[in-house]
């Protein structure tokens, strides 16, 4: 892994600069930087080239939460998506639904990441691990202040280069979708407690409903998970009309099923679709570089993202 990403956004932060070098410098990075995979180095060129030409009133950014802007690992070390941290949360779950929850996990998330497997046969088992997760969830008399609670005290943290990035985009005005399927709740109390919650930003995710007495009583709309974000896309197509002028799009994610994230979109100029690779890298590196444009190995940053978007702000980190 290179040091937090600055060696890729130094290089990168100069090559945007000089539109002619893109191409020469996108070789120089991948050759010096293992964890930096860019498999049609001329495609990427004339896509970051042509989002600097639309500059911020074309762009918009659609990005995974889940260990994409939140980080996978800290200190070899797992950090917890918004399931988890109220999975391991003690003192907001009994031990007996914990225990429940870690049966799920250990049954279905293998399959979810598993390589053998189309999606079209993990869809399926998804809406079963989801949906049984949720009913555990239901179950518990989980309160809003539980999960403010559960969150602060969690190992849940986001990438580093969050705070430039959400500031830059929402001093720009420019729209940032937060595609998850995670829990929303959750996921609103993470950004809050960790980092900022900015006006540009909007959050489609697996809500809760809670009853007069502030305990959750079942969950809001149709159930999101890894691989139906496509449908989700549809569903929220108010949004995207919202954003439709934008027609620049930069995606964010780290699953097969987060490129399906801008299907909302009627017409799109441009789309950057930029991978984090955070595990079982051997397994799946050669189909994520035949997916994303950039695939980032193990990499905890928000850096790439981050010189992208200032090159088009016409700023440099």
């Amino acid at each position: 892994m290179f040091a937090n990403g600055l060696a890729f956004v130094r290089r990168l932060s100069n090559f945007l600069e000089v539109d002619k070098n893109i191409l020469s410098q996108l070789n120089k990075i991948c050759a010096e930087n293992e964890n930096v995979h860019i498999k049609d180095k001329d495609e990427v060129g004339k896509k970051i080239a042509a989002l600097i030409n639309g500059g911020k009133d074309s762009l918009q950014v659609i990005s995974d939460f889940d260990m994409t802007l939140s980080r996978y690992s800290y200190n070899n070390k797992r950090c917890p998506s918004c399931h988890g941290v109220l999975e391991t949360s003690a003192d907001l779950l009994p031990r007996e639904t914990m225990d429940k929850l870690k049966v799920l996990k250990d049954r279905y998330y293998p399959l979810e990441t598993d390589p053998t497997l189309t999606i079209k046969e993990k869809i399926p088992l998804m809406i079963q691990w989801w949906e049984g997760n949720h009913k555990l969830m239901e179950e518990s008399g989980i309160s809003y202040d539980g999960i403010r609670k559960a969150v602060s005290t969690s190992g849940a943290m986001m990438r580093d280069g969050h705070e430039e990035f959400f500031k830059d985009l929402n001093d720009m005005d420019i729209p940032l979708l937060i595609f998850s399927a995670g829990l929303g709740d959750v996921l609103n109390e993470i950004i809050r407690q960790r980092s900022n919650f900015y006006p540009n930003m909007k959050v489609v995710a697996n809500f809760m409903k809670f009853d007069d007495k502030g305990v959750m009583c079942g969950f809001q709309g149709n159930l999101i998970h890894t691989f139906n974000k496509n449908e989700s896309a549809l569903e929220n197509s108010s949004y995207f009309e919202q954003v439709a002028s934008r027609k620049n799009v930069i995606i964010l994610g780290d699953s097969m099923g987060d490129l399906r994230m801008a299907d909302g979109l009627k017409d799109i100029d441009t789309c950057l679709k930029i991978g984090y690779l955070n595990a079982e890298v051997d397994d799946w590196l050669e189909e994520y570089k035949n997916k994303w444009d950039i695939v980032l190995v193990e990499d905890s940053t928000l850096g790439v993202a981050q010189t992208v978007l200032s090159s088009v702000l016409d700023t440099h980190v």
